[in-house]
């Protein structure tokens, strides 16, 4: 192999390259769309650190941390993925992974930890002269973990992280981008093109080029809220907890797809509980896409049995009787409530918002997809959204459902 070849730093494009040497960089930021480069970046470098490739702008890590949001997706992406660290080492220098110890071995004896982001407490006792970070916008406990990841650097005489994201707006990411001590790095799905399909790309671009979706996506933009969105996710972020108190109610609740298959709406799923402190707590996404009915009744009744919930509610607006027929072929005990949606979309949500600027609204960890939906403006003849469909039914049910007032008797 020739030394161009075995070095990265020759054939990498601009949104992949090392920052300069003479910056003073603590960590190195690279955002950048889906399919975009962002993971054989992040394994190259890693390789290189491993290996001693790129002394002396880099020296040598022995000791390096691996994290992902979960410890599956760094297995799946970082280590054994397509452009992860197990595909890009030639045969003599690959490391040996031991997924029960979650644990890299190189023949040179430099070592690797792979954790996970929703377990930070992990990353307490471990130190590291380096740390490789993906995805660090769908991280479960992003502050926590990233606390305890910059305690754990204490190795080596300058140690440093390199994170690879799609951006979304959150306040971790944010602080990095500004922080002087991060050095920036940017890459674009279609500056990746000619190692993607031209399928996908034909397809990707059709649906979202150009839409704010689109740019945060494949772009590799960071996107703020609208402004004319019902739900802002700094809300959304303060309200945000880890763990409920005792729940006294819990519902299930379904905005049926418009459609079946792929070419239909998703089935937005929401679980959601009443706490014994008044407030609202949304316990689960398990929205399903292009799935059947049959399908999306099952995991609507898995879910109300998992949770111990007390009621399905389900709009039926579209399906009408077989929504309820589906669910009940499933488990003809469940519980179930019919909704009729007679309003708007736009007037059923807010009432839901304003009890999110309330604060009366917390979301049990993060449901990425759901709060881009949310953070969306609902307009009129635009895609239906399922996802906030199915919430506001939820604490509609749950928050603002009156009660029958009792009849008073006139003697």
């Amino acid at each position: 192999m020739t030394e161009a070849n075995r070095d990265w730093r020759y054939w990498a494009r601009e949104g992949q390259q090392l920052p300069p040497d003479g910056e003073a960089w603590r960590c190195w930021l690279i955002l950048g769309g889906r399919g975009a480069g962002k993971t054989r970046a992040g394994a190259e470098w890693v390789r290189a650190i491993a290996l001693g490739l790129w002394e002396p702008a880099l020296a040598r890590c022995e000791r390096i941390a691996i994290v992902g949001p979960t410890f599956d997706e760094a297995r799946a992406v970082m280590i054994e993925g397509k452009s992860g660290l197990l595909a890009i080492h030639q045969p003599e220098e690959r490391p040996k992974f031991e997924p029960s110890k979650r644990r890299l071995t190189w023949p040179n004896g430099t070592v690797a930890q792979v954790f996970s982001a929703a377990e930070p407490e992990g990353l307490r006792g471990p130190q590291f002269d380096a740390a490789w970070c993906d995805e660090l916008a769908k991280w479960p406990r992003a502050e926590e973990a990233w606390m305890n990841l910059q305690m754990a650097l204490r190795l080596g005489t300058r140690p440093v992280a390199v994170v690879t994201t799609t951006p979304r707006p959150m306040a971790l990411l944010k602080k990095l981008m500004s922080d002087p001590a991060t050095a920036l790095s940017r890459s674009r799905t279609r500056d990746n093109a000619a190692h993607l399909a031209e399928s996908f790309m034909a397809d990707v671009t059709a649906r979202y080029g150009g839409t704010r979706l689109g740019r945060q996506e494949l772009d590799g933009e960071l996107i703020e809220d609208d402004p004319d969105a019902l739900f802002a996710r700094g809300v959304i972020e303060a309200a945000r907890v880890q763990a409920t108190p005792e729940l006294a109610r819990v519902v299930v609740a379904v905005d049926p797809p418009a459609g079946d298959g792929a070419g239909g709406n998703a089935c937005g799923i929401i679980c959601a509980g009443l706490g014994v402190d008044g407030r609202c707590y949304v316990l689960d996404d398990a929205t399903l896409r292009g799935a059947s009915p049959a399908r999306w009744a099952a995991r609507v009744v898995a879910l109300y049995h998992a949770r111990r919930a007390s009621r399905v509610v389900a709009e039926v607006n579209q399906g009408g009787a077989m929504v309820e027929a589906v669910i009940r072929e499933c488990d003809g005990d469940v519980a179930f409530t019919r909704v009729h949606a007679t309003r708007g979309k736009m007037a059923r949500a807010e009432p839901v918002a304003a009890l999110y600027e309330q604060g009366r609204v917390s979301h049990v960890g993060v449901f990425a997809d759901l709060e881009d939906q949310m953070c969306q403006r609902l307009e009129k003849g635009a895609k239906s959204p399922d996802r906030v469909d199915a919430l506001v039914w939820a604490v509609t049910e749950l928050m603002l459902k009156r009660k029958a007032e009792p009849k008073v008797r006139v003697v």
